[in-house]
């Protein structure tokens, strides 16, 4: 199966070597069978009782996934995006979606995950304006804690999200095709798990206040928003006039 993974790669997608590894990033909408099987098989690695609809369905949100091979295996794999979007209040801006990423337990520690990420967004084209909204839907405080240390994260514990944040998350979570709860930011999930990561997540307390609202057995996880270098002005302060609602956002694919 590796070498079917190989062969496929190099046919279809564009190729990248690295010391540790090689890398492949493609368009999610041309992998064959090959590639869709290694995606499952590792979304099973990863994660006790994977939820393979949720990959099928992240697998036509999201426009582009990054492969890599270890020593002729299949070590993991990261689905990401990069739109040009109107969001609410905001207006024409680059929105960086970060996807479902597995690495093969035999592979972790090595920088994969953040390696495959950048790979598959860059993908997308480069983001020539600033400032660049990130958003990533997370499944525990370790996945979490990269985005506490940019000072315009949120969600945030024991703060409220003001109605800007409210209106732009909810326009995010639309096109992930997720529902929203603006208050806690929680994506709520349909009913089924995603999956449980096979890792030991070491985390205060105090990080797992975030995922208070969040019901895993349920399907859910903890939408992200960060943005740099900088937010736009009035992300952090209550809006003038009431509430804000959040209007459907366009993208450049539309």
């Amino acid at each position: 199966m590796a070498s079917d993974l190989a062969h496929a790669l190099a046919v279809r997608g564009r190729a990248w070597q690295w010391p540790s590894g090689d890398f492949t990033v493609m368009p999610t909408g041309e992998i064959g069978r090959v590639e869709r099987d290694i995606a499952h098989t590792l979304f099973e690695i990863a994660y006790d009782r994977a939820n393979h609809a949720y990959l099928d369905k992240s697998l036509t949100r999201l426009r582009f996934i990054a492969f890599a091979l270890v020593e002729g295996e299949p070590a993991g794999f990261a689905l990401n995006d990069r739109l040009f979007v109107e969001l609410p209040y905001v207006g024409r801006q680059w929105l960086y979606l970060g996807g479902l990423c597995c690495i093969d337990p035999r592979f972790r520690r090595r920088g994969l995950f953040g390696y495959l990420e950048r790979l598959a967004g860059a993908a997308a084209g480069d983001a020539l304006d600033e400032p660049i909204l990130a958003a990533g839907r997370m499944a525990h405080p370790a996945s979490y804690r990269g985005a506490l240390r940019n000072p315009t994260h949120v969600p945030r514990v024991d703060e409220s999200p003001t109605p800007l944040q409210r209106a732009v998350g909810l326009a995010v979570a639309e096109i992930y095709g997720s529902r929203l709860d603006p208050e806690t930011f929680a994506t709520v999930g349909d009913g089924t798990p995603i999956g449980y990561p096979r890792m030991d997540v070491e985390a205060t307390p105090e990080e797992w206040r975030s995922f208070a609202h969040v019901n895993r057995d349920r399907g859910d996880a903890l939408l992200s928003l960060t943005w740099s270098p900088r937010a736009p002005d009035g992300w952090d302060a209550p809006r003038k006039g009431g509430s804000v609602s959040a209007g459907r956002p366009r993208s450049r694919r539309e």
